[in-house]
Parts: C-alpha cells; sequence; structure tokens
C-alpha cells in the first residue's frame, strides 16, 4: 500500500476534514497547509502514507500522520481510521456556561408585573 498516492483535497474530504472537497481544494490554495514541513499551494499534490499534515481548523493546530488513503468518503469511524491525530491537547478555557441572573433589590429599576398590578389596584381604591 505505500505505493499508493491520493491528491491532497481528496484526501482531506475523504478523511472528514471539509464538508466538500472544492472547500479542501480552496483551503490548500491558501498556503496554510503543510506537507512534511513544506507548505502546500496547490491542490493536486500527492499524499501517501507516512506523510504528515499540519494546519489550523477550527482555531485549533492539527497535526495527522497520514496511515492509509481510503477509496470513499465513508463514516466517521472509516475517516478517523486514515490518519493518527498528533495535535496538541486544546487549551481548556475557564468561561461560565451560564450568565448569573440578574438580582434587583425592590424599589429600584422598573416595576416588575406583579408590582404595577399591585400599584394600579392600590390607585383604583383612591
Amino acid at each position: 500500500m505505500t505505493g499508493l498516492r491520493l491528491r491532497i483535497d481528496k484526501w482531506l474530504y475523504h478523511a472528514r476534514f471539509f464538508k466538500s472537497r472544492t472547500l479542501a481544494g480552496k483551503f490548500c490554495q491558501t498556503n496554510k497547509l503543510r506537507l512534511n514541513d513544506e507548505a502546500v499551494g496547490k491542490a493536486h499534490v500527492l499524499v501517501g502514507p507516512d506523510d504528515v499534515l499540519t494546519f489550523v481548523k477550527s482555531d485549533q493546530i492539527k497535526i495527522v500522520k497520514i496511515v492509509n488513503i481510503g477509496k470513499r468518503r465513508g463514516p466517521a469511524f472509516e475517516a478517523q481510521a486514515l490518519y493518527e491525530d498528533l495535535s496538541p491537547a486544546p487549551e481548556k478555557r475557564e468561561r461560565p456556561l451560564h450568565a448569573p441572573v440578574a438580582f434587583r433589590e425592590p424599589g429600584q429599576g422598573r416595576p416588575t408585573k406583579a408590582e404595577r398590578r399591585a400599584l394600579d389596584r392600590l390607585r383604583d381604591i383612591e
């Protein structure tokens, strides 16, 4: 299997890094992809097993070693068998899941619906 080679855009599509081959080809033309530490500027560059690709995807650095070429764009488990992920672990971001609920002291700001109804009842009594 070492003699098999495939276009880099097609391999990126088969490995499910891009939703379409067109998007993979356009990404290759941006010179933001490295193949064995050399910048790639064309989508027709051939890749094979043991090649290492480095690129940025979704604000994360991806480093993948090609294990297999693949014959089609299959399900996710087939696509994950095409490469070995050598990427560094993503940095943990500490941010709250939900914003805290605003607290309003009674008598400050706009009256609530219940307070407005109570005021209306009070005014009708007079």
